[in-house]
């Protein structure tokens, strides 16, 4: 019965409360149920002693009786002193059912306790003493049945024995009868057990009614106060929202015409965002948000509008009419706010801002106009390298429409190989033998011209074809390592740039490793080139890099001396070549600064067991300068243009024919 009643709510919550209330019920009345079990024990030992005399048995009896009942009091008292009822109803049930089991076996046993019982006769009237402890038992029981039928059960159960086996035919007729009063008292501790728990879950039922009522009144006034907060407010930082700004941005417009001045937009976007939700979690990127937010409110102050549009994207509106002026140097004041570190997950990170602005009028005449003038100087701060503010010029938008065109022909030109890779040879200076190639991605437009690379990256980006630029140079690459063998340079390597950005969009080694095996290139001739800003970004790069390495290419860093790489992450990845900025070498044999530069750079590459090489080799005079200083591999146009694959095998012969002819003269 006790499991219908349990899985028969389908609300948990109310189960436990109907359990409670059971139990809560059965330990009220327990006391007054012991009193009377007590004083009942003592009349049946009296009775049964009046004509024989106190016995042993008799009063060992009645010791079991007081026991039970002590400890069921002990029992009561752990309960309320542990709260068990509270915590665990259904424990509590279980403790007092045992308890009542102990009692009505002692009672069980008042037949055996009285020496020469008469069961037909001078003792019958025992019979009636446990028949009616019984019954009490179930009356008092209302609100649990297991625990008053523990109790009731074997007494009975006792009375039937007895009569059966001791009271002959009139004892088979009364033990019939006990039967049927057992099957009365069953039925009636189920049912009374059914109607109290049906009692209580109405009850229940009703106050939750009333609570939920209550609480959603209050629910509807909170959500009321909320949705007037989130009309205007950004509820994780606190700021106007996109509904807000536009209105704003709208009314600013119009009050900056009625008094002749001018309206700066700026649009703001954190560097590397989407690294810091998907390294350490979308928390943590939510505190930065909020940190972002602080140090805006720091520097704007009362000076004009903080938006957040969505995301990490922010916008800062600035009236006046020192607007232009004013929108300069907060764009300063913010990204030096940015450098400061962020605590994020007990780390200190550094994460970087891109402001692009605009002006009203200057640069637009409507809102709309005004937020994409902001959105392409922004754009442009990011291409041009992130962590830098950009203010619009109109020749923004013809370039705008220009990497709109290429960004929509990029996938066909991608598939019908109108972008392909040029190769531009490395060789050492000292011996002047070709040691392998950089391979340089190429689109000659048929209306636009040559497309840059730059473009060609941004491009792909842009349309979520990195991967494919990516695939299309190395499959480019792989076919030219399948053919240097042939031309006698099994050992001379090829080498992709990678550009940092790309570690946020896919994996790098997953696209080289399946095109490298497909073509089966050892990896070891196959080399990636990377920008000093990936080695420093350790959030995304790192494992990225890490991969790279364990697959087995070799790892150069591009461009080494034009940022501020950590000689301990150098090491760390296990970089292979160090590839000085060009910078350094234009001029090198009239520099002395850039000869004890690149002197330094040789020794240190040679400390750390990294091959250095030099780019931008223009002029014999400069190779010269360069071999002197020690400098192994160089490329440049004096040592060898960018070719297309079909032209490499005439420019190695030629090469190997003015070497010869070097070596003759």
């Amino acid at each position: 019965m006790e499991a219908e009643f349990t899985t028969g709510q389908t609300d948990p919550a109310l189960a436990l409360d109907v359990k409670r209330a059971q139990a809560e019920t059965m330990l009220e009345r327990l006391g007054s149920t012991l009193v009377t079990n007590a004083f009942v024990a003592a009349s049946a030992l009296f009775v049964s002693t009046i004509d024989r005399g106190l016995t042993f048995a008799a009063a060992a009896w009645l010791g079991a009786i007081l026991l039970s009942l002590v400890l069921r009091i002990a029992m009561a008292s752990v309960l309320r002193r542990w709260e068990t009822i509270e915590h665990a109803p259904d424990q509590a049930l279980h403790v007092m059912t045992v308890g009542a089991l102990i009692s009505g076996c002692a009672w069980a046993t008042l037949p055996l306790a009285v020496d020469g019982f008469d069961a037909m006769g001078a003792d019958s009237g025992l019979y009636l003493m446990m028949c009616g402890m019984a019954t009490g038992a179930v009356l008092m029981g209302v609100g649990h049945s297991p625990i008053s039928l523990a109790f009731a059960l074997p007494p009975q159960i006792a009375v039937m024995v007895s009569l059966a086996t001791n009271g002959g035919a009139g004892g088979w007729l009364m033990t019939i009868n006990v039967v049927a009063l057992t099957g009365v008292l069953v039925r009636s501790s189920r049912r009374s057990e059914e109607v109290f728990v049906g009692n209580v879950t109405g009850t229940l039922k009703a106050t939750a009614l009333a609570d939920s009522l209550s609480s959603a009144n209050a629910d509807i006034l909170r959500a009321n106060y909320r949705l007037e907060v989130l009309a205007s407010c950004d509820p994780l930082t606190g700021l106007a929202n996109r509904a807000a700004f536009n209105a704003a941005l709208h009314t600013g417009i119009s009050e900056a015409l009625a008094a002749g001045q001018q309206l700066a937009l700026l649009i703001l976007d954190l560097d590397r965002f989407k690294s810091i939700n998907d390294t350490l979690g979308h928390s943590a990127g939510d505190t930065l948000l909020v940190e972002v937010s602080e140090k805006l409110r720091g520097v704007i102050g009362e000076q004009g509008t903080i938006a957040r549009l969505g995301g990490d994207e922010f916008a800062i509106i600035l009236g006046g009419a020192d607007a232009p002026e004013a929108a300069r140097e907060i764009a300063g004041r913010i990204l030096e706010r940015s450098r400061q570190p962020v605590m994020l997950q007990g780390q200190p990170t550094v994460v970087g801002t891109s402001i692009g602005f605009a002006l009203f009028p200057q640069h637009a005449d409507t809102a709309e106009d005004l937020f994409v003038s902001a959105d392409m100087a922004l754009y442009r701060a990011k291409d041009g390298g992130r962590g830098q503010w950009c203010e619009f010029q109109p020749a923004f938008r013809s370039q705008a429409e220009r990497q709109h065109q290429i960004e929509q022909e990029l996938a066909d030109a991608l598939a019908t190989g109108e972008i392909e890779a040029w190769f531009q040879p490395q060789v050492d200076l000292p011996s002047e033998e070709i040691t392998g190639f950089e391979a340089l991605v190429r689109w000659h437009h048929p209306y636009l011209g040559p497309i840059s690379p730059p473009e060609i990256v941004a491009a792909a980006q842009a349309v979520q074809l990195s991967d494919k630029l990516t695939a299309r140079v190395a499959e480019d690459a792989c076919r030219l390592l399948t053919r240097l063998p042939m031309l006698g340079l099994p050992q001379a390597t090829v080498a992709i740039n990678v550009s940092p950005r790309e570690f946020d969009l896919y994996s790098v080694t997953d696209v080289l490793d399946r095109i490298t095996q497909a073509h089966d290139i050892d990896p070891a001739l196959f080399e990636i080139e990377i920008t000093e800003e990936a080695i420093l970004d350790t959030l995304v790069a790192g494992e990225q890099l890490k991969r790279i390495e364990r697959s087995g290419y070799k790892l150069a860093v591009d461009d080494f001396g034009a940022g501020h790489s950590s000689l301990a992450y150098l090491v760390q990845l296990k970089v292979d070549r160090l590839k000085l900025d060009r910078r350094f070498v234009t001029g090198i044999q009239a520099s002395r600064q850039n000869q004890e530069i690149v002197g330094a750079m040789v020794g240190l590459g040679r400390s750390l067991s990294m091959e250095v090489v030099v780019e931008g080799v223009e002029r014999e005079e400069e190779a010269a300068a360069l071999r002197n200083l020690g400098v192994g591999t160089a490329q440049g146009y004096f040592l060898g243009r960018p070719m297309p694959s079909e032209r490499i095998a005439g420019w190695i012969e030629s090469h190997r024919n003015l070497q010869q002819q070097r070596a003759v003269a």
